[in-house]
């Protein structure tokens, strides 16, 4: 059902003084063109003068059938009728006509007058040139954006190009060049429309949009075009091959009957399955080389009857297509290369009209279902004019809610709103008017054509009497008798109408605040405002302000409606309030105040509500005053009272009285509603009025694990804001010195949960050191690392942390600063609870032995620098800088660098390294570290070294204790022959015999049990000849 509204969109009326009845008319430009004269004659007047004072007049070549205007060009092309022949002609600079003797130029497109006629001055004259064509011409269409020409024929349709001329450097003219043919085969065009490349052509009951694309490619290929299907009617008939059969079996029986085309919409890709074949023919213009064609839409009506309108009057009509742009795209340059952002196509049956969006997607928008038969129609940005025999409807259009969401992707979210391109239209206005026969738009001017029957006359008295007394201002009417009339309509401001449809809105809201009539009303008031802004260009400033003030308050007054009701889609209020630019404060006293009742016994809508939470989360308010911040907790009490320990921590809040805030949190408590959160958020109001009794109270009602999931389930308990505004709240700074370990758990917590990243954590720590001068608040912010890093699972994460902890303990260690900094874990804790953290080796407690006059807090640093080391997730490479700044003149800085090289897989520097500073721990660390592929590493680096620095230093009972010990292992490791070659020339019987017949019995027992026991008695006797000969060996060295 349309809704009809009572507006009044039309402002006045001017009869045209035209002395004899007008044939043809249309209009643009400023001017409305007549043709009068038997059709050989047209008469130009202007539409903006009151009276409509004639322009210039002109002869015509020939019996105009059919007129047309061009904005881009200002010209005028006919289609005319001369000694049975018809022609295609264009008028340009028709305006020098208003000169008496001004010239008259005719000439062929692509033909110009040379010689002594451009010599000297550029002459005024108007030029008619004529465009030939191999059929006679039907109808026309004039391109928008380039003024380019569209000519439907009987079988095909021309387009020809508008170019300016360069004839000398003071003289260009007008011309056209044809670009494209367009072959329609068995296809009776009867309208065309053309804009944006886009072509729509439509016989009586057919209608098919394509579009002309420039292409790379200069021949086209099989798949460009269109085969013409061998049936070519059947296939728009909606027949099959199977049908065509039938039918010309029986013939005589197929003569008893006549076939119907059912209903058919192929939109977008679908569409190239209508079986209208279109073809292009190139020229010999170069332009049109390379074009190829898409399909867009394809719609084809069945035969109807319509309030008694015969099936041979039930044709299409009106076929237009309509640009929009964006409000970026116009302004001083050239409109000509305007690209459009959405391009709409409308046809129509006498008894409804169809519009269409022909870009992302194809889609119908809007079905309008006339009260009476239809003659004509008009589409423009804002309305849809449509004549019937005696009145002229106005209807709303939804072309600007598609524009908007193809100009704008924030449409439909949070931030943005539109009405929806679905809604129902409506019909702002039917004015009566006698005996409409026709209907043409340019602009705020609409023009009708009049013709009362004689027989009728005297029925329509009445309504014109009425009709004359309904509109706002008449000039000129006629007296005549004469039964016709040519009227110019202007048509109100936007902003004029749009204050009517709001002042008409109220009227709806009085009666009925939930009406769905106001939300309609001002959802089309809010369309024509955002319509208007749409189509403005630079030079309208003054205009841009108005209207833009105008769309804040429709914004306002659609979320003032969503915010009311309890629909599905009450979330509205939050995107129009957004958009019209209004604080919360001025949005609660919109709401509140009007309705003279306490906030706490107030009734709020879900629109409302939900604008306030989301508000309140998003934290893009400003900062409420005390009376404000009172009346929010009125409100969420009275209608969502769990929300209120949410509500009370937003720091937009704070000015709120805590005592108020006790008693409405007191209240919900009493009411039932028992939660960790509400027992925190209690807390947290009685510290800020200093009562430390009341705050220790709520604090022992839960343990702190308990507490923890409170704090991620209302993180603002903590801090607030997010980014690099993240600031710690007054229950944050009082954990920090009363339980730090509390508050390191919970913003632990949060991290875990993404309530906070690691960054605003990092923030939030250093703003609670800056309180404190002492280096204890910094060392919460390692406390932090430390317990994140047991807790995280996260790869990156971890990484970071460790790389910031190993900065710290480098740090700590190297300049020795950490005397009375107390940590939360101590490194036994971490070794015992993190995996990241390794348990030391026992060659590492050697280096760093624990001793009363070591400091006990340097050593937790190094302890816990060791274990990360100690540990499988350090990644050593990068923090290599690091690490080597880390001075090696003790035990602690040794140790660091021996485990570096060695998680570096650099063994043998290890050993140089202990046994230059710390030989005691050679061993240790080569019986843990030198097994499988470096077990070599014993006699290949470690003994000869050893050996070395015997010789040097030979009193050394460390250096001869750690030897004994690698010759055991050698000796266990390698054969006799091997550990012959290894020792060196100059070593004691006495110290490596031994070791030597070891070696040798190991090797003997060990070849034994590798052969069968019936060869044991002379494998014996071989050894022991071998262990003598090595013996004699050894001691003839000796």
């Amino acid at each position: 059902m349309v809704h009809v509204y009572n507006c009044h969109p039309f402002a006045s009326q001017n009869i045209v003084p035209t002395a004899q009845e007008p044939g043809v008319v249309c209009c643009g430009g400023g001017a409305v063109f007549v043709v009068s004269g038997g059709g050989c004659k047209i008469e130009a007047y202007q539409m903006q003068d009151d009276g409509c004072p004639l322009i210039c007049r002109f002869s015509t070549m020939g019996a105009v059938r059919s007129i047309l205007y061009s904005q881009i060009g200002d010209y005028l092309v006919t289609i005319e009728e001369r000694n049975s022949a018809t022609y295609l002609r264009a008028y340009t600079n028709w305006r020098y006509q208003a000169s008496e003797k001004t010239r008259i130029g005719v000439r062929l497109l692509g033909h110009f007058l040379r010689g002594s006629s451009l010599r000297g001055a550029p002459k005024e004259q108007m030029e008619i040139i004529e465009m030939p064509l191999s059929e006679p011409p039907q109808c026309m269409a004039c391109c928008a954006l380039t003024g380019d020409l569209l000519v439907g024929c009987s079988r095909s349709s021309a387009v020809f190009s508008l170019k300016r001329q360069e004839l000398s450097t003071r003289l260009a003219v007008l011309d056209f060049e044809m670009l494209v043919i367009l072959h329609v085969p068995s296809w009776n065009v009867s309208h065309v429309a053309f804009c944006a490349g886009y072509v729509a052509l439509q016989t009586e009951l057919e209608v098919v949009v394509v579009k002309l694309e420039h292409m790379e490619k200069t021949c086209p290929s099989p798949e460009d075009q269109t085969q013409i299907p061998s049936s070519p009617g059947a296939a728009r008939a909606g027949l099959t091959d199977a049908d065509v059969k039938k039918e010309l079996e029986n013939p005589q029986e197929a003569e008893d009957f006549f076939v119907f085309p059912k209903h058919l919409e192929l939109l977008g890709d679908d569409a190239k399955d209508c079986g209208i074949s279109v073809s292009l023919e190139w020229v010999e213009s170069e332009a049109g080389r390379g074009m190829t064609l898409t399909y867009v839409l394809y719609r084809r009506f069945a035969p109807d009857f319509f309030q008694g309108c015969s099936v041979e009057e039930t044709c299409l009509h009106s076929l237009q297509l309509l640009p929009v742009f964006s409000g970026g795209c116009y302004g001083d340059s050239d409109p000509g290369v305007r690209e459009p952002l959405c391009v709409f196509c409308f046809f129509s049956m006498p008894s409804a009209g169809y519009l269409y969006s022909l870009k992302n997607p194809v889609e119908l928008i809007s079905t309008y279902q006339y009260p009476e038969k239809a003659h004509q129609a008009a589409l423009c940005d804002q309305f849809l004019y449509v004549i019937t025999r005696n009145a002229l409807q106005c209807f709303s259009v939804r072309c600007c809610s598609v524009a908007a969401r193809a100009e704008d992707p924030y449409i439909d979210t949070t931030m943005k709103a539109c009405p929806p391109v679905t809604m129902e239209v409506c019909a702002l206005r039917i004015q009566l008017f006698i005996g409409l026969k026709s209907l043409c738009h340019s602009g705020k001017y609409i023009v009708l054509i009049t013709a009362a029957d004689v027989e009728g006359r005297e029925e329509t008295q009445g309504a014109a009497r009425t009709t004359s007394k309904k509109m706002s201002r008449t000039k000129g009417v006629s007296d005549s008798g004469h039964g016709w009339n040519l009227y110019v309509i202007s048509t109100v401001s936007t902003l004029q109408l749009y204050r009517e449809m709001v002042e008409y809105s109220r009227r709806y809201e009085k009666t009925s605040p939930l009406s769905q009539n106001c939300l309609h009303l001002l959802s089309e008031a809010h369309l024509l405002v955002r319509s208007a802004l749409l189509g403005l260009t630079g030079r309208e400033a003054p205009d841009r302000d108005l209207l833009q003030q105008a769309f804040r308050e429709s914004c306002a007054q659609l979320a003032d409606c969503f915010s009311r009701v309890d629909r599905q889609d009450c979330h509205l209020a939050l995107p129009y309030y957004k958009m019209s630019g209004l604080s919360v404060t001025e949005v609660i006293q919109r709401i509140v105040t009007p309705t003279g009742r306490s906030a706490e016994v107030a009734d709020y809508g879900k629109g409302f509500l939900f604008f306030l939470k989301h508000s309140l989360y998003e934290e893009t308010m400003e900062e409420l005053s005390e009376e404000t911040a009172n009346t929010m907790l009125d409100i969420f009490s009275q209608s969502e009272p769990e929300q209120l320990p949410h509500v009370v921590n937003s720091r937009f809040m704070a000015k709120a009285d805590p005592t108020c805030v006790l008693e409405h949190l007191s209240r919900l408590e009493v009411s039932g509603v028992s939660s960790v959160t509400l027992t925190l958020c209690k807390a947290a109001q009685a510290l800020r009025l200093g009562q430390l009794q009341q705050y220790h109270q709520q604090m022992d009602r839960h343990t702190e694990m308990l507490q923890v999931f409170g704090f991620v389930e209302e993180p603002r308990l903590l801090l607030q804001g997010r980014g690099v505004a993240v600031t710690p709240t007054v229950f944050a700074r009082h954990l920090h010195h009363t339980q730090d370990g509390l508050l390191v758990a919970a913003v632990v917590a949060l991290h875990e949960n993404s309530k906070v990243k690691l960054e605003e954590a990092d923030l939030f720590f250093q703003e609670l050191g800056k309180d404190s001068m002492d280096r204890q608040s910094l060392q919460v912010l390692v406390d932090f690392w430390e317990a994140l890093l047991v807790a995280s699972s996260q790869g990156t994460i971890i990484q970071e942390l460790l790389s910031r902890l190993t900065s710290v303990y480098i740090d700590r260690v190297t300049r020795g600063e950490r005397a009375g900094l107390v940590a939360l874990r101590s490194a036994e804790d971490l070794m015992n609870s993190c995996s990241h953290y390794g348990q030391l080796y026992p060659w590492v407690n050697i280096l760093t032995p624990s001793h009363p006059s070591t400091t006990q807090d340097h050593q937790e640093d190094l302890r816990k620098l060791q274990s990360l080391l100690c540990g499988p997730t350090l990644d050593v490479p990068p923090l290599l800088p690091l690490l080597k700044q880390l001075p090696d003149t003790d035990g602690g800085g040794v140790s660091v660098h021996v485990l570096s090289a060695t998680r570096l897989g650099q063994l043998d520097i290890s050993l140089q390294r202990l046994l230059d500073r710390c030989p005691e721990a050679v061993i240790p660390y080569a019986h843990h570290q030198l097994h499988g592929h470096t077990l070599a590493l014993w006699w290949q680096k470690l003994f000869p070294e050893l050996c070395e620095r015997i010789r040097v230093s030979s009193g050394n009972g460390v250096l001869l204790a750690a030897l004994k010990e690698t010759v055991k292992v050698v000796a266990m490791e390698l054969s006799p022959l091997e550990f012959l070659e290894l020792l060196p020339d100059d070593g004691s019987s006495q110290f490596f015999l031994p070791h030597l017949l070891e070696c040798c019995l190991r090797h003997g027992q060990s070849h034994g049990q590798s052969h069968g026991q019936s060869h044991g008695q002379s494998q014996g006797q071989s050894h022991s000849q071998s262990h003598g000969q090595y013996a004699h060996i050894v001691l003839e060295g000796e």
